[in-house]
């Protein structure tokens, strides 16, 4: 673009040509609920505007797709895949499609998800909608994509946008991303704003990119973030934002770092993930690599025990839904939890065909955020992984980050018995609201794992440079097949 070779709009409608060929047809991987009608226009606005203006920054003209529950004021749905919401529209955008737009970045659709970010049921399917059906993993076919953001993981990894936005409240970035062989952010709550979002619940709530390289999700989190009026939690971020994270691409980074392997918990589920973790390891050693092992976070079989974070989840998400619909306004009449939970029995062979709603009748059943049990839940969960986890392990062993297998090989789609999950490593990050970075690092017959890179509250610096050093002395990723699994695919 900068030499004049291409054009947004060209580039624009190339992806919009793949989408069809790959996403609507062909495999079929439905990844994409709809494309921007307007996208082909924007473009074609922002290379008039670089002609006679020059360019915004990186993201000029670059298309990006949004995870369906970021709101959008514009010609677009925004519904959380979920039937209840189709045909409404939210009054303006969310402030992080605002930035985007603002940085010249084309929106140039809108992703599947696992419906309702995957808070609906405990039986699901992940990457599964009534709005968009099931999303398919293009690396293996009849396998799992992982979620909640699902499509917009798909879709980055087929190449059908240049990057895309998700959301994670619980391994929602980070798990689709190491199933589909591309980089996931995970930011640190505050970070990014969650306004016009729709929530699960705003103690662990984020918004993060992904890009096929470290360097394109770094160039999109710039983008995102700042202080927000409409989401409080951004004041932190008041002195650890920056509007550039390309600056911290740093391929030496591993030289002398310290990086600490907690084994407990966060390996041993998959023999598959530990053999491609364990080489991980040796790479990141043969880069200079200080490695502590094992460097254990002290709680974390308390974490794996503990129902503390899913009473706050489910106490965050009655609240905070009933407020995200309030402001929006405009929802056909759903207005709660109560609401859906009857959307979806008037609509049930629509909505509820293969998993029921368990999660939102539990949600319902909760008080209210002044409920000593949530506020004990909170305490607790808060504790168990800042101050006497993460904290605890990265500061007596003086790391810069801890690395594990993201999770494991890929499971084969089942929309009768929902998710076959044996493990993963986003909890302790999720529940202290810290920043995670996952990157490709190998693949078990034919199906990716990532490597997840954790570190401190605003440590994403360390942490995409670590990331990008480890990237680039590894260089796993390669191109999905577009087949289903692959028995005779070399593990790599």
């Amino acid at each position: 673009m900068s030499a004049g070779e291409l054009t947004a709009a060209e580039l624009t409608a190339a992806y919009i040509q793949r989408i069809a060929f790959l996403d609507s047809s062909g495999p079929a991987i439905k990844s994409i609920l709809e494309v921007n009608p307007e996208a082909a226009s924007i473009a074609k606005r922002l290379d008039r505007e670089r002609r006679e203006r020059g360019p915004r920054g990186p993201l000029h003209g670059i298309p990006v797709l949004l995870k369906d529950n970021i709101d959008t004021a514009d010609k677009m749905e925004t519904t959380a895949g979920s039937l209840a919401l189709l045909g409404t529209r939210p009054p303006r955008d969310a402030t992080v499609a605002r930035r985007l737009r603002a940085a010249g970045a084309v929106i140039l659709g809108k992703t599947n998800l696992s419906e309702w970010a995957n808070f609906r049921s405990l039986n699901s399917s992940s990457g599964w909608s009534a709005r968009g059906g099931q999303s398919l993993n293009p690396y293996a076919l009849d396998r799992s994509p992982c979620g909640s953001s699902s499509g917009s993981a798909t879709a980055v990894a087929a190449n059908l946008a240049a990057a895309s936005l998700g959301t994670e409240t619980d391994g929602s970035i980070v798990c689709p991303a190491s199933a589909n062989a591309v980089v996931g952010i995970k930011p640190t709550v505050g970070l990014t704003s969650r306004a016009g979002v729709i929530p699960i619940a705003h103690s662990q709530d984020t918004v993060g990119p992904f890009g096929r390289t470290v360097a394109d999700a770094a160039a999109l989190l710039g983008a995102l973030t700042g202080v927000d009026p409409r989401d409080p939690a951004t004041r932190a971020s008041r002195g650890h934002r920056h509007d550039d994270y390309t600056q911290f691409l740093d391929p030496g980074a591993l030289e002398g770092a310290r990086i600490g392997v907690p084994r407990t918990i966060y390996y041993g589920y998959s023999e598959e993930a530990d053999r491609i973790a364990e080489r991980a390891i040796e790479a990141m050693a043969r880069a200079g690599a200080t490695i502590v092992d094992p460097a254990e976070i002290p709680t974390a079989v308390e974490i794996s025990e503990s129902d503390a974070e899913f009473t706050v989840l489910l106490y965050e998400f009655k609240a905070d839904i009933k407020s995200y619909l309030a402001e929006r306004g405009d929802t056909g009449g759903v207005n709660d939890v109560r609401d859906l939970i009857a959307f979806n029995r008037a609509n049930a062979k629509q909505e509820m065909p293969f998993f029921k709603q368990e999660i939102f009748l539990l949600a319902q059943d909760t008080g209210s955020l002044s409920d000593a049990a949530y506020l004990e839940a909170l305490r607790t969960s808060h504790r168990l992984s800042r101050r006497d986890g993460i904290d605890a392990v990265m500061n007596d062993l003086n790391l810069d980050a801890l690395v594990a297998p993201t999770g494991s090989p890929t499971w084969k789609i089942d929309l009768i018995n929902g998710d076959h999950f044996l493990g993963g490593s986003s909890s302790p990050a999720a529940m202290a609201g810290y920043p995670i970075v996952t990157v490709p690092a190998g693949y078990s017959f034919g199906m990716p794992v990532g490597m997840s890179f954790i570190g401190g509250r605003f440590a994403e610096p360390k942490l995409i440079a670590l990331a990008h050093s480890f990237e680039q002395a590894t260089r796993k990723r390669h191109k999905p097949r577009f087949r289903p699994t692959d028995l005779s695919a070399p593990s790599l």
